[in-house]
């Protein structure tokens, strides 16, 4: 059974740095335990999703590519205590 998602971003079509930032924020917000939700189009958002957060700092939950003519990406990540 999926854990329920706190958080939800949709990255699709959006501006790169503009994305990180907000997903940094959210982060930040989070409590231990929530989860995270991000949607992307664009393979460089998700290559950076985890080049901002610090590693010990969550736990990749699912991590879902679709390559082709509409590339989409799908992470869940679970905050760390």
């Amino acid at each position: 059974m999926d854990e329920i998602t706190n958080h939800l971003l949709d990255f699709r079509g959006s501006i790169s740095p503009l994305s990180l930032l907000k997903m940094t924020k959210v982060f930040n917000k989070m409590l231990p335990a929530e989860i995270l939700e991000i949607l992307g189009s664009d393979p460089d958002v998700r290559k950076d999703l985890f080049k901002l957060l610090p590693a010990d700092s969550y736990e990749v939950v699912l991590m879902e590519v679709t390559e082709g003519s509409d590339y989409f990406f799908r992470v869940r990540i679970k905050k760390s205590c």
